[in-house]
């Protein structure tokens, strides 16, 4: 069922922008219907036997049925096109989306919280009925269905605010059995724990909440890429034989389809412009079509048939191989003569040299190798790359 209308979906519609909002928009509104029934269903029961667990988990439902409500704005506004005062687009706004949703079920949380406390201090029966398990085991079914909804639609169009809303079904379906198994000890022994079961799930909805809202914030803040996407553009980048090497690659997006990269691109200084620009030309290009990045490459010339230029570059890389730190080197250049050279550092966390004494040894044994030497490092403790190149 859930590919037969992804199916549907991606037919009516090729355009990636147009097909992303009929995909959210979907998802928003089989959630709403869900979880307004479920809410109607549940707080109906909950009156009726005097659970403030099922009335817990209804208003939890009715929580879901607003962040339906958001990420259905949401996926309409992201889906806006450019304009004068946003030239990057809307995207962003689905983050923004998905923020307000994960502050609603924070809120709901605390606010369970308080009204369980209550019935532990004054605790009363409940009243447990054959439709009371009839429906809180229709509710666990379509939260389980609901749940792989959400996580088949993210996982197709790359979606933080549905991934964050399939983990809060997944999380519904676990406080829903957690209230039928209250119910159900209840009925068999009488013990009245109705209060502190709202209590564990009042606790479970304000840690996914405030997990929610962490990860919405660093999306917002800009996050660092994974490690996977990272990999992907080195192996991109490995592929095209007209470079020597690349380095400070730097990666930001404006919104799931709205990915920028810059690079630094080492090429032959004995190239012409043209060609340089020809072999940059190229390689955006193909990010743009293989991975869907806008790239910019900076180019950086490098000195492959100057015998000093490589004599002095591969002493220095022996000697920061030698200090067995895991550092690695580029954009090595001799500023004005052989004596005088500059490169970018990279140095891994934990390191355990400072800066400064990571220096120190590397100009001891330039010393020894090439006489007074003039030295310049620009250390570098955040970068992306993952290989030395």
């Amino acid at each position: 069922m859930i590919q037969f209308i992804l199916n549907k979906l991606e037919k009516s519609d090729q355009d990636a922008t147009l097909f992303r909002k009929k995909v959210g928009n979907t998802a928003a509104i089989i959630g709403l219907l869900t979880n307004g029934l479920l809410f109607a269903a549940k707080i109906l029961i909950g009156l009726l036997s005097n659970s403030v667990s099922i009335m817990a988990d209804a208003i939890n439902n009715l929580s879901d049925t607003a962040s339906s409500l958001l990420t259905l704005v949401g996926f309409r506004i992201a889906a806006k096109p450019a304009d004068r005062e946003h030239p990057y687009g809307h995207e962003r706004f689905e983050y923004i989306s998905g923020f307000l949703v994960s502050l609603l079920v924070t809120y709901v949380g605390f606010q369970f919280l308080h009204t369980s406390f209550d019935k532990i201090l004054n605790p009363s029966s409940t009243l447990i009925t054959p439709l009371v398990f009839v429906v809180l085991l229709l509710s666990i079914i379509i939260k389980i269905w609901q749940g792989k909804m959400y996580r088949s639609f993210s996982r197709r169009i790359k979606s933080e605010t549905l991934n964050a809303t399939a983990q809060d079904s997944l999380n519904d379906v676990f406080t829903t059995v957690t209230v039928l198994v209250s119910a159900l000890i209840e009925f068999i022994t009488g013990w009245q724990l109705d209060g502190y079961i709202g209590f564990l799930i009042a606790l479970y909805i304000l840690y996914s909440g405030i997990k929610m809202i962490k990860d919405f914030i660093d999306e917002l803040m800009g996050s660092r890429p994974t490690t996977e996407d990272i990999v992907q553009m080195e192996e991109r980048l490995e592929t095209y034989p007209d470079i020597l090497g690349f380095h400070d690659l730097l990666v930001h997006n404006y919104g799931p389809n709205k990915n920028f990269a810059t690079v630094h691109i080492e090429v032959n200084e004995d190239l012409s412009l043209e060609a340089a620009h020809h072999i940059i030309d190229g390689i955006e290009k193909d990010f743009k079509k293989s991975l869907n990045i806008n790239l910019v490459c900076h180019v950086d010339p490098v000195p492959v048939n100057d015998r000093q230029f490589m004599t002095n570059f591969h002493i220095v890389k022996t000697i920061i191989e030698e200090l067995k730190l895991n550092l690695r080197m580029h954009d090595f250049r001799m500023e004005k003569n052989p004596e005088e050279l500059a490169f970018d550092l990279v140095v891994p966390p934990k390191c355990p040299l400072t800066d400064e004494e990571i220096y120190k040894k590397i100009q001891a044994k330039l010393l020894l190798i090439l006489g007074p030497t003039k030295l310049s490092i620009d250390f570098d403790h955040n970068y992306l790359l993952t290989k030395n190149n």
